[in-house]
């Protein structure tokens, strides 16, 4: 039995188990007999002996897990990748925040690591040195332009195509520095409102909303620093003229284009619009085919869209509707055919498994365990059913749903 590490924490970059369809989380177990693709187990579905096509219990295995000392002792490899991950997103030197991303470790211990082991390392000084020197060979053969950094970074222009394809980001205005309170945000990710909530739990979840709230007031008011240094009057003035300011280019920019277009009057700006206009709606109607058959599938989009053109042939301004069409078709039903425990679901259950896609060995195990939880506590909520078994939350919903129609469980 070897004992190897896996090669990520997050248990989403990994394969659902084979047995069940949750997400694995360490450690776990790989068969060293089944391939080329790994036949990856947890420890449940392999405790009690899961066995599918060509996979046996009895096969070799191997124990997948990074909970093991790399460098030194007291640092496992799990800690060493989330030390990487840290100073790669808060950057070199920051310690304080790394320490505070990796929350296992102090920020001496951080620096000291990182430091002994990845910086003043002697195993990797050669391996460095050849790295550096195959880079300088690579830029001295391309003939790579040296750019100072007094230089003046390229931007491209003011409100062009380009501009507004990097969503208004400029080179050197400090778009990535911190915010204030950056971490405000790393006490609201796991909150999620449900229904089956006590009015405790529901006043504290918004109570940490109102905090979140009032921290980003703080947050936007210490952006204002103008507004601190001058009076309300002159604040104002500063504003209204920084938006003048932006109307001005915007009308000169309009005034530009017509005289790249070779127009010199404005008389000719209305002769212009309105032929502009006409060719537009000429390229409209000519793809026309192509808004049909892309709709044309969906019956709901397809009604909107016809109303639409009889309101724009009427001379009527079209009521705005959002037609959404999907850029990915759904997942087709499962195919139960084959799948072991498909004769033991009735017509009803296997109609379930062919919807959520859900192997039916993994729906009886799940069905089971909510069972056995619903007459231990006399009733079941939604919360504890997500709690129980750990798989997608709105597959968990449904497999709820349709055990209280069905009455197998009852609602608490």
């Amino acid at each position: 039995m070897d004992r190897l590490a896996s090669f990520g924490n997050d248990p989403f970059d990994k394969p659902p188990c084979r047995g069940c369809s949750s997400y694995l989380i360490e450690p776990y177990i790989k068969c060293a007999e089944c391939g080329p693709s790994p036949f990856l187990l947890c420890l449940q579905c392999f405790t009690r002996g899961f066995e599918y096509k060509k996979h046996e219990s009895d096969h070799k295995y191997e124990i997948m897990t990074s909970d093991f000392p790399v460098l030194e002792p007291g640092w496992t490899a799990q800690e060493e990748m989330a030390l990487l991950e840290a100073v790669m997103d808060c950057g070199f030197g920051n310690w304080q925040d790394v320490a505070y991303q990796m929350r296992t470790k102090t920020k001496e211990e951080c620096e000291n690591h990182y430091m002994k082991n990845f910086i003043n390392n002697p195993l990797f000084s050669s391996t460095l040195l050849s790295l550096r020197k195959t880079k300088d060979s690579r830029f001295a053969a391309e003939g790579a332009i040296p750019f100072k950094p007094t230089d003046d970074p390229p931007r491209p222009t003011f409100d062009s195509v380009l501009s507004r394809d990097m969503a208004g980001y400029m080179p050197a205005r400090a778009d990535f520095m911190e915010e204030f309170d950056n971490y405000a945000e790393w006490d609201l990710k796991d909150i999620d409102f449900v229904d089956d909530d006590s009015d405790i739990l529901h006043a504290l979840k918004l109570a940490v909303v109102d905090i979140y709230h009032s921290r980003l007031k703080e947050r936007q008011r210490r952006k204002k620093r103008f507004a601190r240094v001058v009076g309300p009057t002159e604040h104002d003035k500063f504003i209204e003229s920084h938006a003048l300011e932006f109307e001005l280019r915007k009308e000169i920019r309009r005034l530009q284009d017509y005289r790249k277009a070779g127009i010199k009057s404005f008389c000719s700006t209305k002769v212009y619009e309105r032929m502009k206009r006409m060719r537009e709606d000429e390229r409209r109607k000519r793809t026309m085919l192509c808004d049909v058959l892309q709709y044309i599938q969906d019956g709901r989009a397809c009604q909107q869209w016809l109303s639409k053109q009889a309101a724009i042939d009427a001379g009527i301004t079209p009521a705005v509707t959002t037609i959404t069409v999907s850029g990915r078709r759904s997942a087709p039903p499962l195919n139960l055919t084959g799948l072991p425990g498909t004769e033991k679901l009735n017509e009803r259950e296997k109609e379930l498994c062919q919807v959520v896609r859900l192997v039916p060995g993994a729906y009886l195990e799940y069905k089971q365990a909510l069972l056995n939880e619903c007459r231990r506590q006399g009733g079941l909520r939604l919360a504890q059913a997500r709690a129980l078994i750990k798989i997608d939350v709105n597959k968990t919903r449904k497999i709820y749903d349709f055990l209280i129609k069905e009455g197998y469980i009852t609602k608490a």
